[in-house]
């Protein structure tokens, strides 16, 4: 039986890296725009619709969101469809591991995440999806509670970790790297593959 899995882009590299590494033909994967994050209340019907329009009949659905700041939403869709996602609350815990991720919290509760898919889009998605390029006088009300920036970093990845950097800079915060690697992802996709 193959299995729809629907992930979010921001996701879309390690997904389909693991389901290539492990030659899982029987998954098929699909994503939604990783761009929805700037607008979580959109996730749940665009997930939704997705499933409708991709889901053949009998297939099990496996979902690569955490709630995403959905309130919960998301799981409302999934027991629609009766469908199974990875557990957490958003990518930064089941990278970090959800331990660890709010161990660095109760370390630092002002510190603001990458990890190398929002390292690559940062002018995209941070800069530019939050108006900053336009309204610079913002960045002070986007980021004027954190303190760090921290860089969960999947791969080894030098140039990565100078754009991480450099955002740090940006944003005016310190920098600190964790080498996460796919963390939970690796093992959620590993069972229920």
């Amino acid at each position: 039986m193959s299995t729809l899995v629907v992930a979010c882009g921001a996701l879309a590299r390690e997904v389909t890296g693991l389901t290539s590494a492990h030659g899982w033909d029987h998954l098929r994967i699909t994503c939604l725009p990783a761009g929805l994050h700037n607008h979580p209340d959109k996730i749940p019907g665009a997930l939704r619709d997705k499933i409708i329009a991709e889901r053949m009949p009998e297939e099990q659905v496996l979902v690569m969101y955490g709630d995403c700041g959905t309130s919960g939403e998301i799981d409302k869709v999934l027991a629609e469809f009766g469908a199974t996602r990875i557990p957490g609350a958003h990518c930064y815990a089941f990278y970090a591991g959800e331990t660890d991720f709010d161990a660095l919290m109760a370390e630092e509760p002002g510190s603001f995440f990458l990890t190398d898919y929002l390292v690559r889009q940062f002018d995209t998605l941070i800069i530019k999806g939050l108006g900053l390029d336009r309204f610079p006088q913002l960045m002070s009300e986007y980021f004027g509670n954190y303190r760090r920036l921290v860089y969960l970093a999947q791969t080894d990845d030098p140039e990565l970790d100078e754009q991480a950097k450099v955002a740090a800079k940006r944003l005016g915060l310190g920098y600190e790297k964790r080498r996460t690697g796919l963390g939970d992802l690796a093992d959620f996709m590993v069972r229920a593959a």
